[in-house]
């Protein structure tokens, strides 16, 4: 499925990819969280990261039901989550990459995606755009959450035993080259940054950048060194994780297509 791109203004156009970026972070990430059911390191985490993949996938709802009603196409949030192809993708890398059955991994994705989350959802509350303020109204109290759950599991792994420390160090510096593309602007970004819609991206980098030294300082980790960063996933390109992703997920509506309960 693709957008009915000719019937869209281009600021429409450019708001609707700026919608599909924000929820296509918000279900891929919820999805990767989603596999940790029954799998986490005891029960009450098992329900915690549950939680959070819900509060992503909430998220996810109500900014793909307005991305539908911007295209105009008579796509619900349904269509644009199933109906898409990895190509048409948009969410960063970061959200994408796997949890190799290491829940140091898990938490350090989180944390670095929820301290910028919190931020952009916090800048978000100043948007022009009446719809996604409110939506992020909602969502920041529960961003505010997933920030402080990530960050004490990163203190508690960091500052533990020489086992946790050395995995989430280790899960630190593998991760640590996707978070560049979150600061990225585009001409889309840019465009709703003039326009007053979304913050510039790189206007968040210093609280957030604050808030991983904060935490990191806390759990006795080290900040790896700022080098080249892997870009590409809010223009489509994107590695095979995703792709497993969404064989998974879009499983049922490739196969039953407009199947209803």
């Amino acid at each position: 499925m693709t957008a009915d791109t000719e019937k869209m203004t281009p600021e429409q156009q450019a708001l609707f990819d700026y919608l599909l970026r924000l929820g296509d972070n918000a279900v891929v990430l919820s999805h990767r969280l989603g596999e940790w059911c029954g799998h986490a390191p005891v029960l009450e985490e098992d329900i915690a990261l549950i939680n959070v993949a819900l509060d992503l996938l909430g998220q996810a709802r109500s900014i793909m039901t307005y991305a539908g009603e911007v295209e105009g196409a008579g796509h619900d949030e349904d269509a644009l989550v199933y109906r898409r192809d990895g190509f048409d993708y948009r969410n960063v890398l970061l959200v994408e990459q796997p949890n190799e059955e290491n829940f140091a991994v898990a938490i350090v994705r989180q944390f670095l995606f929820d301290a910028w989350h919190y931020e952009l959802q916090t800048a978000l509350l100043q948007s022009s755009d009446a719809r996604l303020a409110a939506i992020a109204a909602k969502s920041v109290k529960e961003v505010t959450y997933h920030l402080r759950h990530s960050s004490e599991w990163m203190v508690r792994l960091g500052d533990g035993t020489s086992e946790s420390h050395g995995r989430v160090q280790e899960a630190l510096d593998d991760l640590w080259r996707f978070s560049g593309e979150l600061f990225e602007a585009d001409a889309v970004e840019e465009r709703m940054a003039a326009a007053g819609i979304g913050p510039h991206p790189q206007s968040l980098y210093a609280a957030w950048s604050e808030t991983v030294d904060r935490v990191l300082a806390e759990a006795t980790l080290s900040r790896p060194e700022d080098g080249w960063m892997q870009s590409g996933g809010r223009n489509g390109r994107h590695g095979e994780h995703l792709g497993f992703i969404l064989a998974e997920m879009q499983f049922l509506q490739r196969a039953y297509p407009d199947a209803r309960w």
